[in-house]
């Protein structure tokens, strides 16, 4: 058994049909940007952040491993980077954010809205690259913070969900990290890049928000961290510490 499957054994999920009390209001994300203390998401627009974005997922090797396990990546030329990100940025269904941490002046990833569902109240948090100066950052995990925040408590919705390639460690543990439980892997789900891929699922449920939106809170906030930038806590074991799952008893 792998360390991953060890820390991930299902969870207890007996089925509930109980009643929805109330229906998700319906509303979509409006591409408004999105600020905390450390990072700024605006919508991504190819004209402003491709020259950024190019030099942040192509300027080292570093750099080119962030495409190894996403669907598309790297481009040859800005010029077909640019168009890619205008196609993007052209999206009703995905909502593409560009991301700068605010001691930064270039932006230095990117992250989406998808598989939005307004009236089942479904999202997912995806198209997640950050590049080697924003990687493993206060600013990259408070950026992920504000987009799922956003969603939950300012749209409503019920079911936050994430999915990556089963064999990317680290956006499995970047999943867990940020409080998402694991549901299972969907097994030969896609071709990519001439690839199989297994896809590994992960949600944080409403019912579980205030618990995690908690965690993240306490861990984000400025007492979290000396005078060098270091955490002085661990949000993984934090997470870590929450509460049971407590899926198969929703009212």
């Amino acid at each position: 058994m792998s360390e991953i499957d060890s820390l991930e054994q299902a969870f207890p999920r007996p089925l509930s049909g109980a009643a929805v009390a109330q229906q998700p209001p319906g509303l979509i994300p409006s591409r408004a940007p999105l600020r905390g203390k450390t990072v700024e998401l605006v919508a991504q627009d190819a004209r402003r952040h491709a020259a950024d974005l190019y030099a942040a997922g192509h300027e080292s090797d570093a750099a080119l491993k962030t495409w190894d396990y996403m669907t598309y990546g790297p481009w040859r030329s800005l010029d077909e980077y640019r168009a890619t990100l205008r196609a993007q940025s052209a999206s009703f269904d995905t909502i593409f954010y560009a991301i700068r941490p605010l001691d930064q002046h270039r932006f230095e990833g990117q992250s989406s809205y998808l598989d939005i569902n307004p009236q089942m109240g479904v999202i997912e948090i995806g198209h997640i690259w950050f590049g080697p100066r924003l990687a493993r950052t206060r600013a990259a995990t408070e950026a992920l913070y504000l987009m799922i925040r956003h969603a939950m408590d300012d749209l409503g919705y019920r079911r936050m969900h994430w999915r990556c390639n089963a064999l990317n460690a680290k956006s499995r543990q970047a999943a867990r990290r940020l409080g998402f439980r694991f549901e299972g892997i969907f097994y030969n789900h896609m071709i990519f890049k001439g690839n199989n891929r297994d896809t590994a699922w992960y949600s944080i449920l409403d019912d579980e928000w205030p618990e995690v939106r908690g965690i993240l809170e306490t861990w984000l906030d400025d007492a979290n961290f000396a005078g060098n930038g270091s955490a002085k806590t661990s949000l993984a074991s934090l997470m870590s510490d929450r509460s049971p799952s407590n899926r198969g008893n929703r009212e």
